[in-house]
């Protein structure tokens, strides 16, 4: 029926000289949007702060005034899931009952911001930035090499439960680019060799050093600097003799 209604819809709109309905596909995302229970992911499966998290957890909410303190959900939601490794429905709840709020307003923020994992994450999640300038530095390289090594697809998680592989958007290191991030760590300025490397200290237990891996300290040029290297030039230095 709904076909047959826009074909007259369109007709009818030309008839008067307007232009016709236009769709667009529906967007696609592999995020947990709406919950369903699992065994491992159901309200029956209780959640609480461990008492050194619960201390955190305290220091946060002193950060934030009366009247106000729904403004902890955030981190509180994080402090959630580094406990847990995930962020599963009843810590969701734990984090509501805190801040005394209904569970749909944390619902909202959790489905919202895709640093939530709302479904079982491997110890190591690595992320690969393939936004246009970490891609234009060879991103497609860096992801292939992890996808060939760890044996896995966007969004998958190996089956010893070591690794998570998502590709992301921006992660606010082009400079470095190409980069990844491996939990709370950048590794940047990767090299197929160096992300290579990266994964077989990961699988072995070795931490990684974090940050550029071409030599670099930060973001600073690659090689010797190219301004201010020198005394400054004097006032009007460039300008026009007849000014």
């Amino acid at each position: 029926m709904l076909p047959t209604l826009r074909t007259v819809a369109n007709g009818l709109r030309r008839s008067l000289g307007l232009r016709s309905l236009q769709t667009t596909s529906t967007l696609q995302s592999d995020n947990l949007f709406v919950h369903r229970d699992t065994p491992e992911d159901n309200p029956d499966i209780p959640f609480q702060f461990t008492t050194e998290n619960k201390k955190r957890a305290d220091a946060i909410l002193a950060i934030y005034p009366e009247g106000h303190k729904r403004a902890a959900m955030l981190p509180l939601l994080d402090l959630a899931q580094r406990q847990h490794g995930w962020l599963p429905i009843s810590a969701m709840h734990h984090v509501a009952d805190i801040l005394g709020l209904p569970k749909m307003r944390v619902y909202e923020v959790a489905t919202f911001y895709t640093m939530f994992m709302r479904k079982p994450t491997g110890k190591y999640h690595v992320q690969v930035c393939t936004t246009t300038p970490c891609w234009l530095r060879g991103s497609d390289e860096i992801w292939n090499t992890i996808r060939e090594n760890l044996k896995l697809e966007n969004g998958e998680t190996s089956k010893d439960m070591m690794f998570t592989l998502s590709e992301v958007e921006c992660l606010g290191a082009c400079v470095n680019a190409p980069m990844v991030q491996i939990n709370d760590d950048y590794y940047e300025d990767l090299t197929v060799e160096d992300t290579v490397e990266i994964l077989c200290d990961l699988k072995e237990g070795r931490k990684p050093k974090p940050g550029p891996r071409n030599g670099r300290f930060a973001a600073e040029p690659i090689g010797e600097p190219t301004s201010l290297k020198g005394e400054p030039p004097a006032a009007g230095f460039g300008v026009r003799p007849d000014l």
